[in-house]
C-alpha cells in the first residue's frame, strides 16, 4: 500500500470462516492487505493453519465446525483473547449436495447443508453480537448465492439454504441496526472453487464449464478475488451507511 493511502481495515479484527481455501481464503488475504487482524477458521485445521502462518502475528488459525455451538463460541473467544474483540464476522463456510434430482438427496446430506449454511449464521450471531455491541458496532457479511434468487435445477435443497441466508441477512440488518451492526450478503455465481464439480454434477471439463458459463452474461465463472473485493467493500468503514444489501457478484446471472 502507498504511504499516502491508509489501509481500509487498519485496527479491525475479522473472523473469516471457510478460510482454508476458495472464497474464504481470498477474503482473508484481501483483508490482510488492508491491515486487518485475522482469525481464520475452517474445519480443515491443517489447511487453515498453513494459510494463517503466512501472516505472522497478524493472524491465528482455529479449527472450527461452524455447525457446532461449542466450536463457534470457542472461535469467537479465540478472537477476543488474541486481538481484543471482533469487528467483522464473515460467515463464508458452506457446503452443497451434488447436482442431482431432489429425491436423491439423503436426509443426512440435507441436515448437514442446513447446519453449515444456515445454523452457522445463527450460532455466529449469538456469539459475536454481544462483543460487537461492546465495541460500538460491527459488520457481519454472509456468503449467500445466486442460487437463492435464481435457482438451478438439481440443487434444490442447497438453493433453499441460500434463500434462507438472504432472508436472514435482511432481517438481521433491520434488527441489529440500532446496535450499529451492519449485515450484508454476497451472492456469488458458480465459482472456481473446490465445490465446482458438485455444483455442475459432472466432471470439470472445458466443455462442461462452457455450458454453465453460457448462462452468465459476462461469460465466465466467479473467481475468489471477485468475492474478496466485494467483501472488502462491505467491510470498509466507507460503506457505513450500507446494510441489508445482497450484493450480486455474478456477471449478470441473476438479472
Amino acid at each position: 500500500m502507498s504511504q499516502n493511502q491508509p489501509m481500509k481495515l487498519e485496527g479491525k479484527v475479522a473472523i473469516v470462516t471457510g478460510a482454508a481455501s476458495g472464497f474464504g481464503r481470498a477474503i482473508a488475504e484481501r483483508f490482510a492487505l488492508e491491515g486487518a487482524k485475522l482469525v481464520m477458521a475452517d474445519i480443515n485445521g491443517e489447511g487453515v493453519s498453513e494459510v494463517a502462518s503466512g501472516y505472522g502475528d497478524n493472524a491465528i488459525a482455529v479449527t472450527c465446525d461452524v455447525s457446532q455451538k461449542a466450536d463457534v463460541d470457542a472461535l469467537v473467544r479465540a478472537a477476543a483473547e488474541a486481538f481484543g474483540g471482533v469487528d467483522i464476522m464473515v460467515n463464508n463456510a458452506g457446503i452443497t449436495h451434488a447436482n442431482q434430482p431432489l429425491l436423491d438427496v439423503t436426509e443426512a446430506e440435507f441436515d448437514r447443508i442446513y447446519a453449515v449454511n444456515v445454523k452457522s449464521i445463527y450460532l455466529a450471531t449469538l456469539a459475536v453480537v454481544p462483543r460487537m455491541e461492546k465495541r460500538g458496532g460491527g459488520v457481519i457479511i454472509n456468503t449467500a448465492s445466486t442460487a437463492g434468487v435464481r435457482p438451478r435445477p438439481g440443487l434444490t435443497w442447497y438453493n433453499g439454504s441460500k434463500g434462507a441466508v438472504i432472508t436472514l441477512t435482511k432481517s438481521m440488518a433491520v434488527e441489529l441496526a440500532p446496535k450499529q451492526i451492519r449485515v450484508n450478503a454476497i451472492n456469488p455465481v458458480m465459482g472456481e472453487t473446490g465445490l465446482l464439480t458438485k455444483f455442475m454434477g459432472r466432471p470439470d471439463t472445458p466443455e462442461n464449464r462452457a455450458k454453465f458459463m453460457s448462462t452468465i452474461p459476462l461469460g465466465r465463472l466467479s473467481r475468489p478475488h471477485d468475492i474478496a473485493n466485494a467483501a472488502l467493500f462491505l467491510a470498509d468503514p466507507a460503506s457505513s451507511f450500507i446494510t441489508g444489501v445482497v450484493l450480486a457478484v455474478d456477471g449478470g446471472r441473476s438479472v
